[in-house]
């Protein structure tokens, strides 16, 4: 899947989490991407993270950085 589409998916989880507060909403917006996302989702938003974030949200960006690493492909 395109880092674009994974950002602009990211945005709108975090954007729906956003109005409970950065303390509660960060780990529930990790939460969902663990749950709900594919592993390869999963992989592309950690390496479109590692080379930067561009276009990721404040809440989507420390949510990403908070998630439980993959196991090795």
């Amino acid at each position: 899947m395109q880092p674009d589409k994974l950002v602009m998916m990211a945005n709108q989880i975090a954007a729906f989490f956003a109005a409970q507060g950065e303390a509660r909403a960060v780990p529930q917006i990790a939460n969902h991407i663990e749950q709900f996302w594919d592993p390869r989702m999963r992989r592309g938003i950690l390496v479109h993270v590692e080379q930067g974030g561009a276009g990721l949200s404040p809440l989507a960006l420390a949510a990403i950085a908070k998630m439980k690493p993959l196991p090795a492909a």
